[in-house]
């Protein structure tokens, strides 16, 4: 099956003629949840940025169901089918629930009765926005924020997720119910992911390839049954040590 989405030798970065990406490659099946792990520095949220127009690649292609995308700015990117879940919690808070939904469902705004239905879709798959809908959003705990930055991404149906460090900052029992919301969104809208998260562990459970990353460069990949415990501490020693 051919890719959703395809990195081809990027190289990109905040600072002309710094790169952070050097040359990174890899590849995200269409459903799949693709996981990318690495030290602090090796590049994990630059390549988020990257895809998602915030940085351009001064070498290298990206290309979104066959079609380059490298170029592109942050909107026509996310009209294509791409959202982006930064790693802060992403709401206004001063406004409801129901209003940072349809903040989300801008794309939308044409289209009232689709606006509707996907927000009805939105309120069925995450019951507790639902009966907060007229709540401001800076009532929410940290958990509840991120399932809202994550249904809010959610309204424009997007194909591919772009989703950094999720779990960042919140205790750990509220981890698991970050997952349950990143496979909520598989499961409502078929959408596949691409993920960045330093929780090792829990997030390799959740992922069906993982890609590990070290100074912009790709250094190992492949099924998540392929990176046991022992195994990422030894590759993340070797990163770190050189």
């Amino acid at each position: 099956m051919s890719a959703l989405l395809e990195i081809a030798d990027a190289h990109a970065g905040y600072t002309s003629g710094v790169d952070i990406l050097q040359g990174l490659t890899l590849s995200v099946a269409p459903g799949s949840l693709t996981l990318v792990i690495g030290p602090n520095g090796a590049g994990k949220s630059t390549l988020l940025k990257t895809v998602f127009g915030f940085l351009r690649p001064h070498r290298g292609e990206i290309a979104f169901k066959g079609e380059p995308i490298g170029r592109l700015g942050p909107a026509e990117i996310k009209r294509r089918g791409i959202a982006y879940v930064p790693q802060e919690i992403n709401v206004f808070p001063l406004l409801t629930i129901e209003e940072n939904l349809r903040m989300g469902g801008w794309l939308l705004r044409r289209d009232p009765a689709g606006l509707r239905r996907q927000m009805d879709k939105i309120y069925a798959s995450f019951p507790a926005l639902a009966g907060r809908r007229r709540e401001a959003a800076g009532n929410l705990s940290g958990g509840q924020g991120r399932m809202l930055s994550v249904a809010r991404e959610m309204m424009t149906e997007p194909a591919l997720m772009l989703v950094d460090e999720p779990t960042a900052g919140l205790a750990p029992n509220l981890v698991d119910q970050v997952y349950a919301h990143l496979q909520t969104a598989r499961r409502v809208l078929d959408a596949t992911i691409l993920l960045v998260d330093q929780n090792v562990d829990d997030a390799i459970a959740q992922a069906d390839t993982v890609y590990m990353v070290n100074l912009g460069r790709i250094k190992a990949e492949g099924p998540a049954a392929s990176f046991p415990p022992e195994r990422v501490k030894a590759l993340v020693q070797e990163c770190l040590l050189g």
